[in-house]
């Protein structure tokens, strides 16, 4: 249980997000939100930018990524505030990316619904690149123990670019899976607009999945992958629920009833059956049972009716209302799970709500909880008072996007975002000369537009610290679901 705030803490906080809420006026600019959650992509890229990037104060990085396997894996992105590439945690935002164009492309504005695809495209082109060796996936670019113990801009990296791979018969199911889940459904985003770039994703997508399915295992048991991919993208959860995941999105994109009876014949040995509330990058059942749903719902496929019984058992135990909620929420009103970088949670969630709600559109059903009936209108109530707390309405009054109104963190444990530009600062910045610059209490000097950090704690505290990872570093997996979810509101300012 959370611990409980003071009674005349409470009531600062109770003022001061009153107060906050008069000074919001008509409430957010959710198309300036998307703009600027969509452009924070740009400022996370690797290898070499283009001459439209917007976020001008990075430059060119990673450009030997590869070289110990001669081969040419540049690109891609690095995760979060370092200068990583993690395989597993970049292919589950490209899936993020993809299932937001998918679900709510259609509503974005056409130069935003062009800028979510190229930012899709950035990731695959490098996901591609992965899988370009037979019987070999490569998992990550980066030492991230040397990379951890330096504050250096990406341009100026000179700490080991090791590259991992796992060849057969050696297991990745996990990274394999989410690749394919990933190509999958951008296959699909790129279907009207580039017919033989969405082919060559879905042809590259089963080619990883094989590879998933044939070597059963997680990547981070692996002796050269363990040491450098753990602690931070461990398989903590078992590599089960990817092979599922790369499934059921083979099924959607391909139409192809041998996914479908994989699912069918493996679900139980799996663990589809198993409880797990959760999504993100290391667990995808509550997206699993989410993007199944669809077919029970639009195409009367019941064979799959575990998985949206599973799907709405996961709505109830988040809607506050619901007799079996479970889900912790802040004084404020913030959906919070404990261990740091909580947003993550939070736009993901609201995405899987928005979905539902869409999905529930097609039918006059509510969901039951208990004796609470759950409508697609109260899934986009919840998700919007998220939102809404993200960028501003909550006990701080502070929008926890960066850019995005006048109060934003200033502080974001970013190192190309903390650190001089090359513009400015032309001169190296060695490993070690940077830590002024990390310890320093001013503003970063380069604004990281749209970046989305971990967020306050459990009791809507946040201390804008650039040394407080958990909550002051933004990640590409909790903007990602966050594109979907500012396209919907986007396209329904109006909601209530």
């Amino acid at each position: 249980m959370m611990r409980k705030m003071k009674a005349w803490r409470r009531l600062f906080y109770v003022a001061v997000f009153e107060a906050a809420l008069i000074g919001m006026g008509s409430g957010h600019d959710y198309r300036e939100a998307l703009s600027k959650a969509v452009m924070f992509f740009e400022g996370q890229r690797s290898g070499f930018l283009p001459q439209d990037q917007r976020l001008s104060w990075r430059q060119n990085s990673g450009l030997s990524d590869g070289w110990n396997y001669n081969t040419d894996l540049t690109g891609g992105y690095y995760d979060a505030g370092d200068n990583v590439k993690f395989g597993f945690p970049m292919a589950f935002t490209t899936t993020m990316l993809a299932w937001s164009v998918l679900e709510f492309g259609d509503v974005m504005p056409p130069n935003e619904l062009r800028n979510a695809l190229v930012a899709v495209r950035w990731a695959t082109d490098y996901l591609l690149k992965t899988l370009s060796q037979p019987d070999r996936i490569f998992v990550q670019v980066g030492d991230p123990n040397s990379d951890h113990d330096c504050w250096e801009r990406p341009e100026d990296m000179d700490t080991a670019r090791t590259t991992y791979a796992i060849d057969a018969p050696n297991a990745a199911s996990d990274v394999a899976g989410e690749t394919a889940a990933a190509l999958a459904a951008s296959s699909m985003a790129f279907r009207s607009s580039d017919p033989g770039y969405s082919e060559t994703l879905l042809r590259n997508a089963i080619t990883a999945f094989e590879f998933a399915d044939n070597y059963r295992g997680a990547y981070s048991d692996h002796e050269n992958v363990k040491y450098n991919a753990c602690p931070y993208y461990c398989d903590f959860n078992g590599y089960q629920d990817e092979l599922l995941w790369g499934a059921a999105w083979l099924r959607r994109a391909t139409e192809d009833d041998n996914f479908l009876n994989y699912i069918q014949s493996n679900g139980k040995t799996l663990g589809a059956d198993d409880t797990i509330n959760e999504f993100g990058w290391d667990n995808k059942h509550a997206g699993l049972n989410v993007l199944l749903s669809k077919e029970v719902i639009e195409g009367n496929m019941y064979s799959l009716e575990s998985y949206k019984s599973s799907a709405e058992s996961f709505i109830c135990t988040v809607i506050p209302e619901s007799p079996s909620s479970t889900m912790e929420y802040t004084p404020g009103g913030l959906v919070y799970r404990p261990g740091g970088s909580n947003l993550q949670h939070v736009t993901s969630i609201a995405f899987l709500e928005l979905v539902y709600a869409n999905y529930l559109t097609h039918t006059s059903e509510a969901i039951p909880c208990g004796n609470v009936y759950v409508s697609a209108q109260t899934l986009r109530q919840h998700a919007k008072r998220q939102v809404d707390y993200i960028l501003g309405d909550n006990p701080m009054g502070l929008s926890y996007m960066v850019g995005y109104s006048n109060y934003y963190p200033q502080r974001i444990h970013h190192r190309a975002s903390s650190l001089p530009s090359i513009k400015d600062h032309p001169q190296f910045i060695a490993c070690k000369e940077g830590s002024i610059y990390y310890n320093s209490t001013n503003p970063n000097p380069n604004v990281l537009v749209g970046a989305i950090v971990g967020g306050p704690d459990e009791n809507d505290d946040y201390l804008d610290d650039r040394s407080d990872f958990r909550q002051s570093e933004p990640t590409t997996y909790i903007n990602a679901p966050f594109i979907g979810v500012l396209a919907y509101f986007a396209a329904n300012p109006n909601f209530s």
